[in-house]
């Protein structure tokens, strides 16, 4: 294991290599509607896709939409993390309460969220809050599970060696059961940030007056394709840059965790 991490590229080369995807990918596509292998009309093109993004940016008709979505993603987000962090604790130190509460929560995980964006709209109207709660059902229980398992994997042998030492209940969550799970939190997180731009996306898209959803929607009515791709292509960048900044916020405080060479996370 040792050796062979050690001969992985470096953090600029990796960057590099992930670039080259990106940029075969688009030249792949390029090459099959400019031959006519795929029709331009039902997949775009790269070039077409990327100068509709760019006039759209430069003229400011998508900073508004752009803003409800990431709102919308923003306290979907928020809101899911801090529920599913509080009730993964609580059933992780609620052994009863688990039992009680665990085929519910394995029913309502279950439960198709599309099926519920109508139920959301009827209940919170066609504003924000619609979306942000079909966002929260996604983004909770990848919070929720994570958590729980983090708590859940602490060892018994560490436990009572904390309590023989005079570790109090505080000092359990602070110095045992905190550091356990702030690993297995992160690693939700980076699965719940896309989940809460799904969300915010299919609320949106369902039923909206605003948003990228809305947009996609939109361009999808009257066979824009290439307004549909650009509408895609935006909330792609916008969760690779909110996932970026989650793991700048996870590095120092997961300091003491091993690192592979080239700093990566995943």
């Amino acid at each position: 294991m040792t050796s062979h991490a050690k001969r992985l590229p470096s953090r600029p080369v990796i960057l590099l290599m992930q670039l080259g995807v990106l940029i075969s990918f688009f030249l792949i596509w390029h090459v099959l509607t400019a031959t006519g292998i795929l029709s331009p009309f039902f997949f775009g093109t790269p070039g077409a896709v990327l100068a509709r993004t760019w006039a759209d940016f430069a003229s400011g008709v998508i900073w508004y939409h752009l803003g409800i979505t990431l709102l919308e993603t923003a306290l979907a987000f928020v809101i899911g993390t801090v529920a599913g962090i509080a009730f993964g604790f609580w059933f992780a130190r609620a052994p009863l309460v688990s039992l009680v509460f665990d085929p519910y929560i394995k029913a309502i995980n279950a439960l198709p969220r599309v099926v519920l964006a109508p139920i959301f709209a009827l209940w919170l109207g066609l504003g924000i809050w619609s979306k942000v709660a079909l966002g929260v059902t996604l983004v909770f229980f990848i919070v929720f599970f994570n958590v729980y398992q983090g708590v859940k994997e602490v060892s018994p042998v560490v436990l009572a060696n904390a309590r023989m030492l005079g570790a109090s209940s505080r000092d359990l969550f602070r110095h045992v059961y905190l550091p356990s799970a702030l690993s297995w939190v992160f690693s939700s997180l980076h699965t719940a940030v896309g989940f809460a731009m799904v969300g915010a996306v299919v609320g949106e898209y369902l039923g909206s007056a605003a948003g990228l959803g809305y947009r996609i929607h939109q361009a999808e009515g009257v066979f824009d394709t290439v307004g549909v791709f650009s509408g895609m292509l935006v909330l792609t960048i916008f969760v690779v840059l909110i996932d970026a900044a989650v793991t700048m916020i996870e590095k120092p405080l997961l300091h003491w965790r091993p690192q592979d060479n080239h700093g990566g996370q995943h």
